[in-house]
């Protein structure tokens, strides 16, 4: 790819991006599918632009500036993908944020981000104490807009123009704002073909929810981008609905993190269905257990693709259509991508193949955020010189493969070595009386801390943290094996499905 492909056009809007060319070349062909629990709703490329446009129109009329922020409070319906591009078409921010909020959360975004509007579906909560000036726009109001006059066009905004604004999951600290430009849409190209492997004729079903970057971007905004059609899923979370949506919608492509693709194993009767339609699943959000790749692949016979990302750049290493899987590894930065290894401290000079250092991104990357919400400090912190890195520690080897070492700041220190709760999580999964497993320090006194395992066990299995030791024991050296394990009926995890590894230690056997 040439730096010339790598630059988006100076005037870009992302929205238009998605959906001006496929209403006028493919307009009648299915954009967007929601299914729930007793009806489909289908929109069009062309019902879809219009949408769009016309909601776009409607927030302009109430007066709001270019670059005002537009919060997002719905759940998973056609109506939240409509506000977040109706907000991009005219020149505002989005900000999407999850149902599952609390009041008190939602306002701290609110607050944070100093949204000027704020849109609300059915069920959704907000402090109204809070409010101030904000508009509050429910169902009414934007199925009102949806009927009036639309944009005649899309915002004539500049590629680095800010566009979307997300929220980190919080796992420690107050959740902080990542601000993305329009062109971060035209950064996700390069994962099209080589992790995704998207074209104009498949039909992708994600599995998560719309606030959530990974289902917005993979689910919705790629399709989109492509011409391919997108299913989304609101009814009962039944854990093995999904083989059941690919074969009734034929889905080519499914995406989901890790954990609902072990859930569709255990729970779900696969030869009741037909997946001669889908050619491969993608995941991404937590690391690809080997053994889960392994099961996938021998009772599917279909492909599963990888890929590591953050909040900061989406994407940007993945295995895929044309980067083999090697398992345990996320596969290799995607063509186009300026990848390096850092040094943890000292000078950003490029590690060489097998060292372990600070996981980055050029700068010049077109998907990198614009820079964190009113975080100048934190900010700084991330840039080494012309690099970005976001903390992941990480080695390439030879062939180009990246290997993920865990977080900087999750490492864990025992008998003076560093450890990486990755490792030690990957050895407890394998047995087979562990359904899931995190792995985080535990304080057993003032002075002295411990790495422990925290397991939920597989269905029938019983209590013996000794023989987990022992496992273990067996797979790694004994400074990274565990001193303590306890029994939880669930890890603690953020509304997007990830491990919240500083409260295990928090919660209760």
């Amino acid at each position: 790819m040439s730096d010339d492909d790598r630059a988006p056009p100076p005037r870009f809007n992302a929205a238009r991006y998605c959906l001006a060319e496929n209403a006028r070349h493919r307009g009648d062909k299915a954009a967007l599918v929601v299914v729930g629990e007793q009806e489909v709703q289908r929109l069009s490329f062309a019902e879809a632009d219009r949408a769009v446009r016309a909601i776009a129109g409607g927030l302009s009329r109430l007066g709001l500036e270019p670059g005002t922020r537009v919060m997002i409070r719905m759940g998973n319906e056609a109506d939240y993908v409509l506000v977040y591009f109706g907000a991009l078409a005219a020149g505002l921010v989005a900000l999407p944020s999850s149902l599952q909020l609390t009041a008190a959360e939602a306002a701290f975004l609110m607050e944070d981000s100093g949204a000027s509007a704020i849109v609300l579906g059915e069920g959704a909560v907000i402090n109204r104490d809070r409010l101030g000036e904000r508009i509050l726009l429910g169902p009414g109001e934007i199925a009102a807009m949806k009927a009036g006059e639309p944009a005649a066009d899309y915002a004539d905004s500049a590629a680095d123009d800010p566009a979307t604004l997300v929220y980190t999951s919080g796992t420690s600290g107050s959740p902080k704002g990542v601000l993305h430009a329009h062109r971060a849409i035209w950064g996700r190209r390069p994962m099209h073909a080589h992790w995704l492997g998207l074209t104009e004729h498949d039909v992708m079903l994600h599995a998560g929810a719309m606030n959530w970057t990974y289902t917005l971007g993979v689910g919705i905004t790629d399709p989109w981008a492509c011409g391919a059609t997108a299913i989304v899923y609101n009814g009962p979370r039944d854990r093995g609905i999904w083989p059941a949506l690919i074969a009734a919608h034929g889905a080519t492509i499914f995406a989901a993190v890790p954990s609902v693709y072990r859930q569709i194993l255990k729970y779900a009767d696969l030869a009741r269905h037909d997946l001669s339609r889908l050619r491969h699943g993608v995941t991404a959000g937590e690391a690809l257990p080997a053994d889960l790749l392994n099961a996938w692949t021998e009772t599917t016979k279909k492909p599963l693709y990888e890929a590591l990302g953050m909040s900061e750049i989406s994407t940007y290493v993945s295995s895929g259509p044309t980067i083999p899987v090697r398992p345990g590894s996320p596969g290799k930065p995607q063509p186009g991508r300026r990848v390096a290894i850092l040094p943890a401290e000292g000078e950003p000079v490029p590690l060489r193949a097998g060292e372990t250092g600070l996981l980055a991104v050029h700068r010049s990357e077109p998907g990198l955020m614009l820079g964190y919400w009113n975080r100048p400090d934190e900010e700084e912190a991330v840039l080494r010189g012309d690099w970005f890195t976001g903390g992941d520690l990480a080695s390439l080897d030879a062939d180009g493969y990246l290997w993920f070492h865990g977080r900087n700041d999750d490492l864990m220190n025992a008998m003076g070595y560093r450890v990486s709760p990755n490792e030690v999580e990957a050895a407890l999964i394998e047995h087979p009386d562990v359904a899931e497993a995190g792995v985080a320090e535990l304080a057993v006194r003032a002075d002295l801390k411990v790495i422990a395992g925290f397991v939920v066990l597989a269905p029938g299995a019983a209590q013996d943290p000794q023989a987990l030791i022992a496992w273990c024991g067996e797979r790694l050296a004994a400074y990274k094996t565990p001193r303590e394990i306890r029994f939880l009926d669930a890890l603690p995890r953020t509304v997007n499905g990830k491990v919240q590894r500083k409260r295990l230690a928090e919660t209760q056997a």
